[in-house]
């Protein structure tokens, strides 16, 4: 056997380990799957064979999931192979059907099955868990054991959304699936996941004492007296779990996601009929789900394109990696100090400044404060946090930055401020003679060939655009200047990737990428407010297409006072070219009042003091624009979504034709983790070539002549949509042939 090592014991005990060549994490290829047939036909047809316990030689954990590139080339191959729509269908269910078939083979060999689940057990990894009699979990601090398909737009297709909810019920199974959790160890064998917990050398022991003593080689669901755990769709209390399920689903999804509907029609369905016809049709609703235009992009971004991405695809060739040492942080807010935290947790020495002891001592205490936190929660001991605190020197003197490998600048949004800091930093930097340091600034919105200005190195100059909270946001952009050098960019990407960030390159504009695409957002959710549309309806609509939060809530959190000096300031670079817009002079006006947002409990919200009270709209919104639209009919709020969604998506494709970015997949991962662009879609740009760019251009003109010049399809998009093209087919067409 190519991926498993079996090894037939005293007792008659075949221990399979799990072991495939070359990968550093365990999953289901087709060479496994075949394998594991293997096992199964040798443990029913081998007299000698009294058990079987399935384990993983990798040091990783046990599995996590099925080989995701495989099967969907395997898909495509069978698409192209078949003749006629039938043999397609036929073929594709025989793919899906698979992992299936022969877990299920496993289940039924007539011989106990335990698993010993040394490590990590996701998707695939713990539906082959749950195909065997009986499972022992390893107990560690990265030991974690769940169904997270949903979150690549897929659900259980190996037998999950059917042997779960006969394990721990329909309730608990389908807020598992349907939110994608994951379990640690304790909270697995609480919830019935596993039988049983143990320490990571004392697994393979436990599952063969299981089989010594105990050895039941029949599942539960397959025994005569089975009783499905707080009752099936027509039992009472069963009935209603799907009844409030469906109502749960709507509230969480708004329907955006077909992997979370065909999921609660595969457990509903599957629970009615015999088991063998079960997994049937969960096969049946996995292929429907895969063929969906949210599941074949979420797949390419989530999966394909986030790894590439996190390996740093986006790296200019030829250059020689670096190691960052020491960074020198300069600005002590939330945003530097957020920097400085990860910095130092990616064991980087820190230099934090601020203009004085007081303010840089600010910044460090909210690090310990991070830090606090995660040894309260078991993320850490207590001596870990303090070496990571003590790599991070405070200090108001520029001096303390000589020796570091980079410089990030994190003061306020403002150009003569930046400037400033950059004469005063440079000096230090480049004590030594050297030209390797890179200097980077986190501005969100001014250009980066502006800032560079001020620097006498400005090769080594760029944009490094953190997301605020910085401990929580995982994209940094990434931002070439004019005069930015290749291997100024490959420093800062390996930068990002040693602190664990998601290196997104773009080249140089006001705005860059994700605020040039997200401010149109809330600017949309504004010019709707002076329209006349109730704002509950307006930011109702926002989360309704995906979005993490309203338009105008989204303001509140960003803070209204950081969004009117921005407006400021980038109203002064444009001079007369700038084009005020409605709602504006509110905004600003709620400012001048103290109703700052979010963070002092005041803005197009009240935010109570008491933890955990809701939010409520404040009445003041109101008075400013009469409401004239405080209710609205499917089609009008389906019109509503489409603004919010398309004025983003104009702005991207707007991007593309400037060589703002160049990279469908780049900006894909960058829309969803930059500023939480409606996942379900898989991106930014994968929304324009899911709609298809002709019909997007046809709806583009309609709004334009409703609503503004802001909605004007590029001459970009027509000529795509003339030539029938997508985004990846002409900028990406390795990533479009794997889709």
């Amino acid at each position: 056997m190519e991926t498993f090592k079996t090894e037939l014991d005293a007792d008659g005990i075949l221990l399979c380990t799990f072991d495939v060549p070359g990968k550093s994490m365990n999953t289901f290829t087709k060479q496994a799957l075949a394998d594991l047939a293997a096992i199964a036909e040798q443990a029913k047809s081998d007299a000698a064979v009294k058990g079987v316990v399935l384990t993983s030689g990798k040091t990783t954990g046990f599995c996590a999931g099925a080989d995701l590139e495989e099967m969907l080339s395997g898909a495509w191959e069978a698409k192209n192979v078949a003749q006629d729509e039938q043999s397609i269908l036929k073929a594709n269910f025989d793919a899906a059907f698979e992992m299936n078939r022969v877990y299920r083979l496993l289940e039924t060999c007539g011989k106990p099955v335990a698993v010993a689940i040394n490590g990590l057990a996701l998707g695939g990894g713990l539906e082959v868990s749950l195909a065997c009699h009986y499972r022992v979990l390893s107990n560690g601090p990265k030991v974690q054991v769940g169904l997270p398909e949903v979150k690549i737009g897929l659900f259980p297709g190996g037998g999950g959304s059917q042997r779960l909810p006969r394990l721990i019920g329909v309730q608990a199974a389908l807020m598992a699936m349907s939110e994608g959790k994951s379990f640690k160890p304790a909270e697995a064998l609480a919830a019935g996941i596993v039988d049983e917990v143990v320490d990571d050398d004392k697994v393979v022991e436990a599952a063969k004492n299981w089989i010594k003593t105990k050895g039941d080689p029949v599942a539960r669901w397959d025994k005569k007296d089975f009783k499905i755990p707080g009752g099936g769709p027509y039992h009472p209390a069963g009935a209603q779990i799907f009844i409030m399920g469906n109502a749960l689903i709507r509230k969480q999804s708004y329907g955006n996601y077909p992997a979370v509907i065909n999921l609660m029609h595969s457990v509903y369905e599957g629970l009615q009929v015999p088991f063998d016809t079960a997994i049937k049709i969960e096969s049946r609703f996995f292929c429907k789900t895969l063929s969906t235009p949210q599941a074949k992009s979420m797949i390419r971004t989530f999966f394909m394109s986030m790894q590439a991405i996190g390996k740093g695809s986006g790296r200019p060739a030829g250059v020689p990696k670096t190691d960052v040492t020491q960074v020198a942080v300069i600005g002590a807010g939330m945003m530097g100090a957020g920097i400085a935290y990860v910095s130092a947790l990616a064991g980087i020495r820190t230099i934090l400044l601020d203009r004085d002891q007081a303010a840089a001592d600010k910044g460090k205490a909210h690090c310990e404060d991070l830090l606090k936190k995660s040894v309260s929660r078991g993320k850490m001991t207590q001596e870990k946090a303090q070496s990571i605190l003590d790599l991070i020197t405070a200090t108001p003197d520029y001096a303390a930055i000589t020796g570091s490998d980079l410089v990030v600048e994190a003061v306020f949004e403002n150009t003569d401020l930046k400037e400033q800091v950059t004469k005063q930093a440079e000096a230090p930097l480049y004590a030594n003679g050297k030209e390797a340091p890179i200097f980077g600034t986190n501005t969100s919105t001014i250009p980066i060939s502006l800032l560079a200005g001020a620097s006498s190195h400005a090769e080594n100059y760029i944009g490094i655009h953190f997301f605020s909270p910085v401990d929580k946001m995982m994209l940094v952009e990434i931002i070439r200047g004019a005069k930015t050098s290749d291997a100024t960019v490959a420093k800062a990407i390996d930068y990002a990737l040693k602190i664990k960030k998601t290196p997104v390159v773009v080249n140089d504009s006001r705005f860059f990428f994700a605020n040039r695409c997200f401010i149109p957002f809330t600017a949309e959710g504004m010019i709707m407010w002076s329209e006349g549309v109730a704002p509950a309806l307006i930011d109702n609509a926002g989360r309704m297409t995906g979005m993490p939060r309203g338009p105008l809530e989204m303001m509140d959190d960003v803070a209204l006072d950081l969004l009117t000096k921005i407006t400021s300031e980038t109203a002064k670079a444009m001079g007369d070219a700038y084009q005020p817009i409605p709602g504006e002079k509110e905004v600003a006006q709620m400012v001048a009042d103290g109703r700052l947002g979010r963070k002092n409990g005041k803005g197009f919200y009240d935010y109570p003091e008491a933890k955990g009270a809701p939010k409520t709209l404040w009445s003041g919104t109101l008075d400013m624009f009469p409401v004239t639209m405080a209710e609205a009919n499917p089609a009008e709020v389906e019109e509503l979504k489409k603004r919010l969604l398309y004025v983003q998506a104009v702005t991207a494709a707007r991007c593309f034709e400037e060589g703002v970015i160049t990279n469908p997949r780049e900006a894909d991962v960058g829309s969803i983790l930059g500023w939480g662009f409606a996942p379900w879609s898989g991106g930014i740009i994968s929304l324009m070539d899911s709609i298809g760019i002709a019909k997007f251009v046809e709806e583009l003109d309609r709004m334009t002549k409703l609503y503004g010049e802001r909605f004007a399809p590029p001459q970009l998009l027509r000529d795509m949509a003339t030539k029938g093209e997508t985004f990846y087919g002409r900028f990406d067409k390795k990533a479009a042939k794997a889709a």
